[in-house]
């Protein structure tokens, strides 16, 4: 086999199995690093993806919204008059988007969107017999509106139907009502009179507030019951890089001159939340890197100063500089090499653990694990570049050693 290795890998390899002790430690150091280093990665690139996940579910990433009506003074009187008036804010009242239409195909046609659906939502009353409760109706799109929020999963009863007739509640109100599949409510609104609504299917929203607050009826239904004929209240957009929902709600704001709030402008806690666990994230990266090299560059210090001899010896063969330089480079490489292989076995067999012992009561994962080929591609080369970069300075020093000094050492 050494017919077929450079003379520098020769070497390095023999000074490597010499000092089979600090091998074998340095390694052992370096698996561990990468192993936290892919099991944390792992670990919250799938909590952030969770949490992301059941934000955006139940929301679009951008709403647009008509603009907010403002309150002027009359310029009447003089400007003594004028500085002197006192100005309410008007009575946001419920209105439709002008040429929503229009404005769906213009959003549709961005390349940044994924999905646009046209919605109607206000406030009415629910009705059964003596009991009636306050209650959000959302007339939705079916076909499009479920690539948006994925009503469909959160089904407990009953069917997804919506026709004109047809009503989704959640799971308290209908308890609440003492209501099943099949019963009819009595829906009432303060601007457009009732209708009767037979119940076709039970939700769970993930929440009591919204169990018992949210409804859902076809368009048409809740165009009719708001007084917005042929008019909705909000357009929901999904775009494709959830990260780019504020950009492309800002761009959409300047060109159309509609409001649009991206899900990071309304969620701008969780968003600083989200960005402080990538910062976290890079930090702990960051730190194991470090130690890693350094322990790397303090094993290959020694291993200098132990074979300063043999380094003399080899110099006054004939070899050169540079061959001395890239043996204690390949010693620095080799051991990241070898270290993040072990590190990435362990923290595969780490995360494959994880998913099989954290469970929720009812058996499930807590939350998925990505397991990522391209994760441990990455901790490998990144190992070995650490590695490479921690044995610069020690294969320097050890190209730089005069061969009669070292000799005589």
């Amino acid at each position: 086999m050494n017919r077929w290795l450079p003379f520098e890998a020769i070497v390095a390899l023999r000074f490597l199995r010499e000092g089979r002790m600090q091998t074998l430690f340095i390694a052992a150091g370096i698996s561990i690093g990468v192993a936290v280093i892919v099991f944390m990665s792992a670990l919250l690139t799938g909590l952030q993806s969770n949490f992301i996940r059941r934000v955006l579910t139940a929301q679009p990433h951008i709403q647009l919204l008509p603009p907010k009506e403002v309150a002027r003074a009359l310029g009447v009187g003089g400007p003594a008059l004028l500085e002197a008036a006192v100005v309410q804010a008007p009575l946001q009242r419920l209105k439709s988007i002008d040429q929503w239409q229009s404005l769906v195909t213009q959003v549709r046609a961005m390349p940044e969107v994924a999905v646009v659906s046209a919605t109607a939502s206000g406030s009415a009353l629910v009705i059964r017999g003596a009991a009636s409760r306050a209650v959000s109706v959302i007339g939705i799109d079916p076909a499009s509106y479920f690539r948006i929020v994925a009503l469909p999963e959160k089904m407990v009863r009953g069917t997804t139907r919506l026709t004109p007739a047809d009503i989704l509640i959640g799971t308290d109100l209908a308890s609440d009502l003492g209501v099943g599949i099949g019963d009819k409510l009595r829906v009432s609104s303060a601007s457009a009179g009732d209708q009767t609504l037979m119940v076709t299917g039970l939700l769970d929203l993930g929440s009591k507030a919204a169990n018992q607050r949210t409804t859902y009826v076809a368009l048409r239904t809740a165009q009719s019951l708001l007084g917005l004929v042929g008019g909705v209240s909000s357009i929901e957009v999904t775009v494709k890089d959830i990260y780019a929902a504020e950009t492309v709600a800002l761009r959409i704001r300047s060109a159309t001159g509609v409001e649009a709030d991206s899900w990071i402008a309304t969620n701008a806690q969780f968003f600083t939340a989200v960005q402080a666990q990538k910062t976290s994230n890079t930090t702990i990266r960051f730190f194991v890197g470090l130690s890693v090299a350094f322990g790397i560059a303090s094993v290959l210090v020694v291993s200098v100063v132990q074979k300063s001899r043999e380094i003399g010896i080899l110099r006054a063969m004939g070899i050169s500089r540079g061959q001395v330089l890239r043996v204690f480079l390949l010693q620095g490489g080799l051991l990241g090499l070898l270290g993040a292989a072990c590190g990435s076995c362990i923290g595969l067999v780490a995360l494959l653990l994880w998913q099989r012992y954290a469970l929720n009561p009812d058996g499930t994962p807590l939350f998925p694990l990505p397991i990522e080929p391209r994760l441990f591609l990455a901790s490998l080369l990144l190992a070995t570049l650490t590695g490479l970069a921690a044995a610069f300075a020690p294969a320097l020093r050890a190209a730089r050693l005069d061969p009669v000094v070292a000799i005589r050492g």
